[in-house]
């Protein structure tokens, strides 16, 4: 064993995204237990609290870990690794295993804010040349800074969570007067999120290179995005009810610190960057996504691709002042690369409806449909060749919403 290629007396799957390199964080209960905060390890999870006697594990959320800040998050992953390494401590460790088919996943932190990026160039030039055919794609501040919008943390919600259809007005083609009804065009959005632990103080700011000492992990995201609301509400001050209604996210928060095989230089910079935005660490990362709607894998979007860096998004959205606190959270935006097959969103993949995906079924599908499932998977590099995994996030649409406004019509 050597401590870039640890070996665990835990058995892990050859199949399993969890093995030793990952040692991905998140919220667990087991059967009529309390929630508390756990380590996955191949088809197991490790309760921290118990197996490393701190109460700061025996929390529903990580919130506390979190703002213990990089040095902390870096020994505790050492001593978690030592202790599923090393076979002597197998007696002490082993009571503390839960299997995890035997426990329910919680979303891991509580969110305090949430922004949502627009960082992949692929998939902004798609959305421009289906919106503004003739023009350019991209807006003129596009390559010169990171566009974003503050989503509502308060409807995160963690993988598996039924995603009821929203409502709201929308105007038909054809039509001046908006109608009212569940929307017709409800999309994915394949996103990748990275989680805040120490904050800052209003009126400062975090620098590129900084980025490590706030940002504790990443997961997978999937911002379910209501196509038709959005056309309408849009302009001019950008996405609300289309986007606001769920964003899903994965259980499992992967440490910066497991991904250090995986980053890699950002794409060329074909525009001038302010001084705040030159990142010399090269946070690029190298996660390789894929998409299955109903079990049937549509596409592979590369987050190699993404034109800016989460480093680069972090400056970005602290450089006029706005504070940081633990448990905020901000996602890339759709993740999307140069081919047809590399597309984030159904509104790409079916260009915006004209061309239906097939399934293997036979039906067709241009937008989400009562009853469709859609899981997101990554893996990274790992060492010597390794990969490693997060898990996934998956939502099925219903019918909802679960109640509507007592004197709502919908109008078609």
């Amino acid at each position: 064993m050597t401590p870039d290629k640890p070996d665990s007396w835990v058995p892990v799957p050859d199949n399993s995204p969890f093995t030793p390199h990952t040692l991905p964080y998140g919220v667990f209960a087991p059967e009529d237990g309390p929630r508390r905060v756990g380590v996955a390890i191949g088809d197991h999870v490790l309760d921290l609290a118990r197996a490393l006697g701190d109460d700061t594990f025996a929390r529903p959320s990580l919130n506390a870990f979190l703002a213990q800040g990089r040095t902390r998050w870096q020994q505790v992953r050492a001593d978690i690794t030592a202790l599923l390494t090393d076979a002597a401590r197998r007696p002490d460790a082993e009571p503390a295993l839960h299997r995890a088919a035997d426990v329910r996943m919680y979303l891991p932190f509580e969110a305090a804010d949430y922004v949502d990026f627009y960082a992949s160039e692929h998939h902004a030039a798609n959305i421009g040349r289906m919106l503004r055919p003739g023009q350019e794609p991209l807006t003129p501040q596009w390559k010169h800074l990171p566009i974003g919008y503050h989503g509502r943390a308060g409807t995160l919600v963690v993988s598996g969570t039924e995603i009821n259809r929203p409502w709201g007005q929308t105007r038909p083609a054809g039509t001046e007067t908006p109608a009212f009804g569940p929307s017709r065009k409800l999309d994915i959005e394949a996103e990748v999120g990275f989680v805040v632990g120490t904050g800052t103080a209003l009126g400062t700011s975090v620098g590129v290179d900084d980025f490590a000492d706030h940002v504790f992990g990443v997961c997978l995201v999937n911002d379910w995005s209501a196509r038709d609301l959005q056309a309408w509400e849009y302009v001019p001050l950008g996405p609300f009810l289309a986007k606001s209604f769920a964003t899903s996210v994965s259980p499992w928060i992967v440490p910066l610190d497991a991904l250090r095989h995986a980053r890699t230089a950002p794409p060329a910079r074909t525009a001038p960057l302010q001084d705040y935005l030159r990142d010399g660490k090269d946070w690029g990362l190298d996660l390789s996504l894929e998409i299955r709607l109903n079990g049937h894998l549509v596409a592979r979007p590369p987050f190699t691709s993404m034109y800016w860096t989460p480093a680069q998004m972090l400056a970005h959205m602290t450089v006029n002042g706005a504070s940081l606190r633990t448990g905020d959270f901000y996602a890339s935006g759709t993740v999307s690369g140069p081919g047809p097959d590399q597309r984030g969103s159904l509104m790409e993949l079916t260009w915006n409806g004209q061309e239906p995906l097939t399934l293997p079924d036979g039906t067709t599908r241009t937008f989400l449909e009562d009853g469709d499932e859609v899981t997101i998977s990554a893996t990274a590099p790992g060492p010597d060749g390794t990969r490693i995994g997060f898990g996934q996030v998956t939502g099925r649409i219903t019918a909802g919403p679960r109640t509507a406004p007592a004197d709502a019509t919908e109008t078609r």
